[in-house]
């Protein structure tokens, strides 16, 4: 999808099985704009259709939203990389525009057209689905955007579960091909996480580097400030937990005020803080 960026002023993605609101166009780039941040990313995992779009109006019935501030490294076939779990719904914390988040979601996304020039999908990562999105995001903040998640949801996902499962469950999947490819997807995982820094453990010479500087990092902040800031631990495979308690309190105000003046992304060399967990004990 991201080859046919043309130059166009906004840019969006969602997941397929998505209904919009009446007036959505009007509303997110209402809130895009209202960040002040010509980097900023609007983005999150999508709140489930049903009893969220009024049928008469076409309007949303949700004052809730989800935010993405919930993550966990999961191993497999392709070794261990970060996964997005489930996200807190709530009502924002911040009012009147979208509130700052770590993480981008592969579910919904809205930005400057120029986000999906600057940071494309890798084509060297096939059979990728866990990891593409800590791929997109890190590779992102190494640029310099932020992610915010949207004050009010313009769209829903149809889910496959309830009244949508039996529709849903016949859809086909990438993965069920997985086995002519064999050994495709760890390759393809050696690359990801190399490139944002993820493997330490790896040899640089074991995984590819085509093309790297197209689909590689920026130089506006290191990879390293996003893992000392939201307590991952890439040698360990450990993350600090309970940073939704931080993302829905004091985030938003804190690394706000270091956004530039020109609004083009939040200066992270003023902010000195390292995410650790208040609970440890609490799994």
């Amino acid at each position: 999808g991201h080859r046919l960026y043309r130059g166009e002023y906004y840019s969006m993605q969602s997941d397929a099985h998505v209904s919009f609101t009446k007036g959505w166009d009007v509303d997110i780039i209402s809130q895009q704009e209202a960040t002040g941040d010509e980097l900023a990313v609007l983005s999150t995992y999508l709140t489930d259709i049903v009893g969220s779009i009024d049928p008469q109006t076409g309007l949303s019935l949700r004052k809730t939203r989800p935010i993405m501030c919930n993550t966990e490294y999961e191993g497999g076939a392709q070794g261990k990389h970060l996964r997005h779990l489930s996200q807190p719904e709530g009502m924002p914390d911040i009012r009147g525009m979208p509130q700052l988040q770590p993480y981008w979601a592969a579910g919904y996304s809205f930005s400057r057209g120029h986000f999906v020039a600057t940071v494309p999908y890798d084509l060297y990562q096939p059979m990728i689905f866990q990891g593409e999105e800590m791929s997109i995001g890190l590779r992102g903040f190494s640029i310099g955007y932020d992610f915010f998640a949207p004050e009010n949801s313009v769209c829903f996902h149809s889910y496959a579960k309830g009244k949508n499962a039996a529709a849903r469950n016949k859809v086909p999947h990438f993965w069920e091909h997985s086995d002519k490819f064999k050994g495709t997807g760890v390759a393809a995982m050696k690359r990801l996480l190399g490139i944002v820094n993820m493997n330490p453990e790896v040899e640089r010479s074991e995984w590819n580097h085509a093309e790297e500087t197209r689909y590689g990092l920026g130089g506006a902040r290191k990879t390293s400030k996003f893992y000392e800031l939201y307590g991952i631990d890439v040698r360990k495979k450990t993350t600090q937990r309970h940073l939704c308690q931080f993302v829905r309190g004091k985030m938003h105000n804190m690394f706000m005020a270091h956004l530039r003046s020109d609004g083009m992304g939040i200066d992270y060399s003023g902010i000195n803080y390292k995410w650790v967990d208040p609970r440890p004990k609490d799994r």
